[in-house]
């Protein structure tokens, strides 16, 4: 009977969050006749989208146990060293090879966001400071390099095509959407079918028990943090094309809330583990 009622205390505690989402989604359908227009839904999931993009990856940070409080700051930090790049790529390329300026500072995003993903797990593991001492110091050390790099304004970007980055549709899905859909797949696939998922879930359950079965628990951690810097460079890429800009002092404020808040909702423990 014990572990009967623990059973259904664990699910409840799981799906909880799920089912308190599900009958919001109800009061809000029922409250007003145009919430679940395809139009609306599509506006609501390009908005989620972008938070959306980086709970995937705080999703594996948090399963091995760790936490990240530097993701809103990221965002502008990165998205404005995009816009950068891709203002400096267009003088060095000439407009008509805008669509590859746009291109390179896409990658360039993505590399920059998983470097700065880098140097939080580095702290983390190398370091042996506590992921939330660690990434509350880079929240601010990153919004401070974001403020001075853009003298505490805007970017903004010279580019007329890349708007359509953020703006366009692929079968009428926002493309963040699809972004995130397809990262959604792909973080899924890796989580449960390959060895470093099941690994990244040992670690977050028992990180001594785990080191005992000859897991590298550091790398594991240590690439969990990576990986959300590449999700915080793919959103702040498609949140800088979707304005053409990219605040230095609002951009990506309380997107660690969010995408924390997102994760918990999906029934992550915040312990760790699965």
């Amino acid at each position: 009977m014990a572990v009967e009622t623990s059973r259904k205390r664990f699910e409840y505690e799981r799906f909880g969050p799920l089912i308190a989402l599900a009958i919001l989604f109800i009061i809000s359908a029922i409250a007003s006749p145009y919430f679940l227009q395809v139009q609306n839904l599509l506006n609501i999931m390009r908005q989620v989208s972008y938070t959306g993009i980086i709970a995937l990856g705080m999703t594996f940070v948090i399963i091995s146990g760790g936490i990240d409080l530097s993701v809103g700051s990221m965002v502008a930090l990165v998205g404005g060293v995009v816009i950068l790049t891709l203002n400096w790529a267009m003088g060095v390329f000439g407009a008509a090879a805008e669509a590859w300026a746009i291109l390179f500072a896409l990658v360039v995003g993505i590399l920059f966001g998983a470097g700065l993903g880098a140097l939080n797990g580095l702290m983390i593991t190398l370091g042996k400071i506590a992921p939330f001492i660690a990434t509350l110091g880079t929240m601010a050390i990153f919004r401070s390099m974001a403020l001075y790099i853009g003298s505490a304004g805007v970017f903004r970007s010279q580019s007329n095509l890349f708007p359509e980055l953020g703006m366009g549709k692929i079968l009428e899905i926002p493309n963040p959407v699809v972004v995130f859909i397809g990262l959604a797949i792909i973080f899924s696939v890796i989580l449960k079918q390959t060895r470093y998922g099941r690994y990244l879930c040992a670690v977050g359950s028992n990180p001594k028990v785990a080191k005992y079965s000859a897991i590298k628990v550091n790398l594991t951690r240590f690439i969990s943090y990576v990986t959300v810097g590449i999700t915080v460079g793919f959103s702040a890429v498609f949140l800088s094309a979707r304005l053409n800009s990219m605040s230095s002092t609002t951009g990506g404020s309380n997107y660690e809330l969010d995408a924390i808040a997102a994760v918990i909702i999906g029934g992550t423990p915040m312990t760790g583990g699965t």
